[in-house]
């Protein structure tokens, strides 16, 4: 009997091992895009973006926590515009800070502090497609060995870029009105 508790000991050990040997040998950055093409002009699309206070209408991420607690300061819009959220497992705590902004790119610091912290880039390019604006919205920073780990078992990709989709059909529904 020891010895079959002792075979199935060294087995988990070596699965365990052989997890994080792999985890190890994922990319050191994460970048999740997803775009589409809105029947808007650029300008009534970046103003959803650009706005903190407009965010309601159209990001995914305030309709998983309607009850989280959101601080805006810093410029009303635009280049130094702050978000900050409180809330559940959902949404976590975290911060925003627009660092660049122009009609076709908006550039924004994205700190996340809990539930794992991570600090990354999300940007909103608005490109003029004819008579619609193709939307990108991407996210991209450092994959730290926790989140190399998580995406062995999870697709961040799928998981973040649901996401993206959502808030884009979003943005589509809000501006092609």
């Amino acid at each position: 009997m020891l010895k079959i508790t002792a075979i199935i000991a060294i087995v988990i050990v070596a699965v365990v091992a052989g997890v994080l040997a792999y985890a190890a040998t994922k990319p050191d950055t994460l970048r999740v895009q997803r775009a589409t093409s809105i029947k808007a002009p650029p300008e009534k699309i970046f103003a959803l973006i650009n706005d903190f206070r407009s965010w309601g209408v159209w990001s995914p991420y305030e309709k998983k926590d309607p009850a989280m607690t959101r601080t805006l300061s810093g410029a009303a819009s635009g280049k130094g515009s702050v978000y900050e959220w409180d809330g559940n497992g959902n949404v976590g705590r975290g911060r925003m800070e627009i660092m660049e902004s122009s009609l076709d790119k908006i550039t924004i610091k994205l700190d996340f502090i809990k539930p794992i912290e991570g600090h990354n880039t999300a940007e909103f390019t608005l490109e003029p497609d004819g008579g619609a604006t193709r939307v990108t919205w991407a996210m991209y920073g450092p994959s730290p060995y926790i989140g190399k780990l998580m995406s062995v078992f999870f697709s961040m990709d799928r998981m973040i870029g649901t996401d993206f989709e959502a808030g884009l059909a979003n943005l589509k529904t809000a501006t092609e009105q």
